[in-house]
């Protein structure tokens, strides 16, 4: 094994960017217009944008992040409320529609994250500096602000322009162990003065918001995306990256700009893009689910009784709830994007219990997001609707390709860099769950490392969560191939 030639899991990730459709390299174009925009100089605003800059902002991200969309800070009102602003890094100003930057970023329509290499939609100048709301730099941005009730609903607010500053960066596991009372006080929370009280009050309003969707249905969903971990090109390991209190105060935040993303452009009569899951059209799959685990679902699709009965399987068998929950997801179909004009009727978001909801708050990182942030900031500004319906209709339908893409190169890249870990354990024995057993093949995910794999030998009898050992067979990193044979 040890003469075995080096896996460039590089080249693998560059060779499924272009497979699925993706430039996976900006044009010459594309950096020369990037390079010639200034560092530092604000671009002329219509208006006279608020100078929010003395606000205890905060961003609170993965450790390595440095495409920074969103910064966040509250205060408390009367009666219990608390006001939450969201600003969101303004991208738009400096990629305007049309530019070779924005006609690369549509064509891409995301930024890929392999674990291996990262394809930005937007160049690193761009993304990782001048739009990224870095700490200590003066930034324009669009402000969100809704009022988090004392039962946990949202009341949507103003939308407008502002300069703002970052006062700290912090990260999802520093911050998340601290919440959890598992950790101390992060660093950056421990020497800026007031930061604790702030995000303690943040997580309040998270904890309010969050139950609150929970009764209304909200899915409590878990799934396992093991990253590689790699150093000096060698994978070192698999990463599964833990839901905590941080990562759940951040979702709760952005689903409720989101919310009110789409009341601002509905209460101007603006058309838009709406972020959709469908009523699951395989609701009996689901419930079959359920049968299987000794419980009953109502024969039509009810979001509260699934999240009742995911919570007490995650209770009762945290180990294999990650695989459930990836069932679930499967049965109830992807998200997808969706144009929307004044007067239709809302398709609404399944798994988050949530009727008009969009993709606002993430401008570089997804293309969607640029989108919208065009059409507030054409009502901020009183300006025409910069997009027709028809080319919405056509955004909507492009960015669901390109999401559902991205998705499978990121799979298939990790498979790959799963099969360059295990490639020097062939013949070694595993314990396992089975994630998928039907006629396309019956597959497994260690426990560790938490690898996906294929049982090629002995699957004959094996359900979906049955606990397994396996033997590896062989490793095809090339074609993200790990094949098991079923011993005992």
């Amino acid at each position: 094994m040890q003469n075995e030639q080096p896996v460039n899991l590089k080249g693998i990730a560059w060779t499924a960017m272009q497979q699925y459709g993706f430039i996976p390299a900006f044009r010459p174009a594309v950096l020369r217009e990037v390079d010639a925009l200034a560092e530092d100089a604000f671009p002329d605003t219509p208006g006279d944008p608020l100078d929010l800059r003395s606000l205890l902002w905060s961003s609170i991200d993965n450790h390595d992040s440095e495409d920074l969309d969103q910064i966040e800070v509250c205060e408390e009102g009367s009666g219990g409320e608390i006001r939450v602003r969201v600003a969101i890094a303004d991208v738009d100003s400096r990629v305007p529609k049309g530019s070779e930057t924005d006609r690369h970023a549509a064509h891409n329509g995301t930024s890929v994250y392999t674990g291996v290499t990262t394809f930005p939609m937007l160049p690193d100048r761009l993304s990782a500096g001048i739009t990224s709301l870095l700490p200590g730099r003066d930034r324009m941005a669009v402000v969100i602000e809704y009022t988090v009730l004392a039962d946990g609903r949202t009341r949507p607010g103003e939308i407008y322009r502002a300069t703002v500053r970052n006062h700290a960066k912090l990260v999802y596991e520093e911050v998340g162990d601290w919440l959890e009372g598992s950790g101390p006080v992060p660093e950056a929370v421990r020497e800026t003065p007031w930061l604790a009280e702030q995000v303690l009050l943040q997580h309040e309003a998270a904890v309010r918001m969050k139950k609150r969707r929970t009764e209304q249905g909200a899915l409590a969903l878990e799934t396992i995306e093991a990253e590689p971990v790699v150093a000096d090109g060698r994978v070192m390991g698999l990463v599964v990256q833990e839901q905590n209190l941080a990562r759940c105060l951040i979702e709760e935040f952005m689903v409720a700009a989101n919310g009110s993303i789409t009341a601002f452009l509905a209460a101007a009569g603006l058309p838009m893009i709406h972020r959709v899951v469908r009523t699951p059209k395989n609701w009996d799959g689901i419930v079959q689910e359920a049968e299987d685990r000794g419980e009953t679902l109502p024969d039509h699709p009810d979001a509260e009784a699934l999240t009742r009965f995911l919570i007490r399987q995650k209770a009762a068998d945290p180990d294999r709830f990650p695989d459930l929950s990836l069932t679930v997801v499967k049965l109830m179909g992807a998200g997808e994007y969706v144009a929307f004009r004044p007067g239709d009727e809302p398709v609404g978001h399944f798994a988050l219990a949530v009727t008009d909801y969009t993709h606002g708050t993430a401008p570089n990182r997804r293309y969607v997001d640029i989108v919208i942030q065009r059409l507030i900031k054409s009502v901020i500004d009183g300006d025409e609707c910069p997009y027709t319906c028809e080319e919405l209709d056509d955004l909507a339908a492009r960015l669901t390709d390109r999401e559902k893409a991205s998705q499978k190169v990121e799979r298939y890249v990790r498979k790959a860099a799963a099969a360059v870990l295990l490639r020097e354990r062939i013949g070694e024995t595993f314990e396992a769950f089975v994630t998928g057993a039907s006629e396309k093949g019956t597959y497994v995910r260690l426990i560790d490392p938490p690898a996906e794999g294929r049982v090629v030998l002995g699957e004959q009898g094996l359900r979906v969560g049955q606990r397994v050992h396996v033997r590896l067979l062989a490793t095809d990193p090339y074609k993200g191939f790990i094949d098991f044979a079923r011993t005992g």
